[in-house]
């Protein structure tokens, strides 16, 4: 009969665990068998020992199988016979990232049906629900069903992650996040994957984001991160690939949740930030080889420019905006998204080329600003955020708007403001800046 307490000596003392064993721990603190005082002991003993990576896919199978398994075989059926796959993309988080919103109509209008389930924004990243919310009327609550229709009529989706959906996961994390145990390789890659498995889809394509506003700081800490989720979802018998993308400074020029919608819905109509373009174009097309098991990335490229510059791609977000109860009349007039009692420009105190970013400083200004949560209970303002008016590698003059707040309530001005400040370089030698590689790798 396992014990828990042998289990923990086991894996104190370098032991490797069989399947049955991960099963008996998440099965038993998922059912409330196993106190959280193990539990946390067990955690403790993994982030000091480590899994391999037979471990951290038991794991990870354990934790998607602790609830729903998302069943989209109706999805996968064509009106010819043939079979279509189903693509998921998961980002590691970022400040400004809203490329689900650009792809999902992307490669919807290519033919290739886009089932996701997003999260809500926490601490200084934001959460693709958020930002949909803030579309007038948009509904991310659909059941399975609705959820199963909307992907078979309109080609894409996105609802909010259903309670039931990993609950090992949750409950494992919730105890990792107050106990010193949320940076391990292994935990972090089998929380993230044990969702994607259980939501169903037959490939996944990661964006693993790496930099001063990524959880993972440098490019070892995502390659190692990024191997990992490879590696388990091969073992799970799903098509995987990480795309490393730099996150240095803030993706696009926008931040906040309304903000972001109105960005992304400028690259959709063919216009838009070219950092912002380039990643979401580069994810899109690694789903659309992977969706048709191809390895023509130029051809790939091809396809996703032709649904923009067609304008269908446009036209599946407004399809997309209408099946999930918001109006689609409103991407024409976006503007009227980011309505706000002020805006205040955030000017430089010197002269001189921005030569590097925290990012995770503006994400937390934009927090602050009230457009994301410190708790998961904190409500958010839609429509507050930071557009940024200078980039890194750009010239900027004493006095110079280097960003505009887009304010609701003033309380916190003054201190978003000085991160704002804080978070450039600025440089008066042009050679301090070492220009990076938007995309920095990818994990096949």
């Amino acid at each position: 009969m396992l014990s828990m307490n042998d289990l923990i000596l086991k894996k104190r003392n370098g032991g490797v665990l069989s399947k049955e064993e991960i099963e008996y721990i998440v099965k038993g603190y998922t059912d409330g068998d196993i106190p959280d005082y193990q539990m946390s002991a067990f955690l403790m003993a993994v982030w000091f020992v480590g899994m391999n990576d037979e471990e951290t896919t038991f794991l990870t199978t354990a934790m998607a199988e602790s609830g729903d398994m998302l069943d989209l075989a109706e999805i996968r059926e064509k009106s010819d016979g043939e079979k279509s796959r189903i693509i998921d993309k998961h980002s590691t988080g970022g400040v400004g990232d809203k490329t689900t919103l650009i792809i999902g109509p992307i490669l919807a209008a290519l033919g290739v049906p886009v089932a996701k389930m997003s999260g809500r924004g926490l601490g200084h990243t934001g959460g693709t629900i958020d930002k949909l919310e803030s579309i007038p009327g948009f509904s991310s609550d659909l059941s399975e069903k609705a959820f199963i229709k909307q992907v078979k009529q309109v080609g894409f989706a996105d609802m909010c992650q259903t309670k039931n959906l990993a609950p090992a996961d949750k409950k494992i994390y919730a105890l990792r996040d107050v106990t010193g145990t949320v940076d391990n390789y292994s935990l972090i890659a089998s929380s993230v994957m044990s969702k994607k498995i259980a939501a169903g889809a037959d490939g996944i394509v990661l964006d693993v984001k790496c930099g001063s506003g990524a959880f993972m700081k440098d490019i070892e800490s995502a390659r190692k991160l990024a191997k990992i989720m490879v590696q388990i979802g091969k073992n799970a018998r799903r098509s995987v690939t990480a795309v490393i993308s730099d996150m240095n400074e803030p993706l696009g020029c926008y931040v906040g949740n309304a903000l972001e919608v109105f960005e992304a819905i400028q690259v959709l109509q063919g216009k838009g930030d070219k950092r912002l373009k380039e990643l979401s174009f580069k994810l899109a097309a690694e789903m659309y080889m992977m969706a048709v098991m191809s390895d023509d990335e130029k051809a790939a490229l091809d396809k996703v420019n032709e649904v923009i510059e067609s304008g269908k791609a446009y036209q599946k977000w407004k399809e997309f905006v209408a099946a999930q109860g918001g109006d689609p009349g409103f991407s024409d007039e976006a503007e009227k998204l980011i309505s706000v009692n002020m805006t205040k420009n955030v000017c430089s105190e010197k002269s001189g080329v921005i030569i590097s970013c925290d990012t995770e400083k503006i994400g937390l200004a934009s927090l602050k600003l009230g457009g994301g949560r410190e708790k998961l209970t904190d409500e958010i303002d839609p429509s507050v955020g930071i557009v940024i008016n200078k980039h890194l590698g750009d010239r900027i003059e004493k006095g110079e708007k280097i960003a505009t707040l887009y304010v609701n309530n003033t309380d916190k001005l003054e201190e978003v403001e000085g991160l704002i400040l804080d978070a450039y370089s600025i440089s008066d030698d042009a050679s301090d800046y070492k220009p990076e590689a938007l995309i920095k790798d990818i994990i096949r």
